[in-house]
């Protein structure tokens, strides 16, 4: 993998150096990740003008089970404990004579900021932008291998759960079990908190659990997603409990997994973000369920839960291939509940044989 850090980190610096910035400093946890392998608490990754340094405030193997940084990297652990290692890196910056140093003014604080100028006054500093961001759009084939996992070990968790009993058991204990199981099959932990929703709860757009208790004659929908070496996934589904769907929950359901497929099979290399949005928003609408939607259809997932693209009405840009992104409608009606149904996909073109769906629970309407 060691030389897969340093091609991404080429790419970034040939983008500084176009930009007129001879160095970078990278402070996101995620764009820190993707270029060192690892992101331990408060590092930043310094591009630098003769070498790259991970500078970090405690040595990674402090911190129980996180990932080893590229061995490429040059490590620096500070030696005071409240040091800061963006300042840190900005001093050793301008100790390499570098001139520009890009840092990325969309995560840093004003105040982190001023502190750079502070300690090294001559640098010139510009704005990195979303540059490692753009980079991370495309995913290359460690990456998708990585997500193919998260994406089956949230498989596996979801479909164990829906074996046991659930009438009695409260959406509390459920998610808890959820993320337990998650763990048990290898995740590094949940990509994101887990919702599971009940009865009139059913179908809401990031559900808290409460204590409320499954019920017969429920709708239950449940939204989670596995992290795996730093990769999330996220997959949803709606299920009714033990008893045969109502005809108002069978036709809801119906309406919702339609809109889900055309937003699913919008899905292509070179399509309008907002054009995925507009296929399955447009599913919902025809059938009286404009109101109340959620303001976007999916979005990019990788390092982040939620990252670009956006599939939204106002989203800019299209979808190139191998791109993961999620495609999740839903419908709540107040006081009834709800249906929202949730895959993870990665972008594909049509000789390839089109998005490549890694959640693949049954989206069958089943009475548990």
């Amino acid at each position: 993998m060691s030389e897969v850090y340093a091609a991404r980190r080429e790419r970034l610096r040939e983008r500084c150096a176009a930009g007129g910035s001879a160095a970078a400093l990278v402070s996101r946890p995620a764009n820190v990740r993707y270029l060192a392998g690892a992101a331990p608490r408060g590092a930043v990754l310094l591009l630098g003008g003769s070498e790259d340094v991970l500078l970090c405030a405690r040595p990674p193997e402090d911190e129980p089970g996180a990932a080893r940084p590229d061995a490429g990297l040059r490590l620096h652990v500070l030696p005071a404990p409240d040091g800061d290692p963006a300042v840190a890196g900005a001093g050793q910056a301008a100790a390499q004579g570098v001139e520009a140093l890009a840092v990325e003014e969309h995560h840093l604080t004003v105040a982190r900021h001023r502190a750079l100028a502070s300690v090294a006054p001559r640098l010139r500093f510009t704005d990195l932008a979303q540059g490692v961001e753009q980079l991370r759009l495309v995913k290359d084939e460690e990456e998708l291998s990585c997500l193919r996992i998260a994406a089956e070990i949230a498989d596996q968790a979801l479909g164990e759960l829906l074996e046991s009993i659930l009438v009695g058991r409260t959406e509390r204990h459920l998610a808890l079990e959820l993320e337990r199981r998650l763990v048990d099959h290898g995740a590094d932990g949940p990509a994101f908190p887990t919702s599971v929703a009940t009865g009139p709860h059913s179908g809401r757009l990031g559900h808290r659990p409460t204590d409320r208790r499954v019920e017969e004659g429920d709708f239950l929908s449940v939204c989670l997603g596995a992290c795996y070496r730093g990769y999330r996934s996220e997959i949803g589904r709606t299920f009714v409990i033990g008893t045969t769907p109502a005809d108002w929950q069978i036709e809801l359901y119906d309406v919702v997994f339609a809109a889900q497929r055309a937003g699913r099979e919008a899905l292509a290399p070179g399509a309008a973000c907002r054009d995925v949005d507009r296929a399955a928003r447009q599913v919902l609408a025809a059938a009286g369920y404009s109101e109340g939607l959620a303001p976007g259809t999916g979005h990019g997932v990788g390092l982040e839960n939620t990252e670009d693209p956006q599939l939204a009405p106002a989203a800019m840009g299209k979808l190139d291939a191998c791109v993961p992104v999620t495609v999740e409608p839903g419908v709540h009606l107040p006081g009834r509940g709800g249906v929202r149904i949730d895959d993870t996909l990665v972008v594909r073109c049509e000789a390839d044989g089109g998005p490549e769906l890694l959640t693949i629970t049954t989206k069958e309407l089943l009475a548990l």
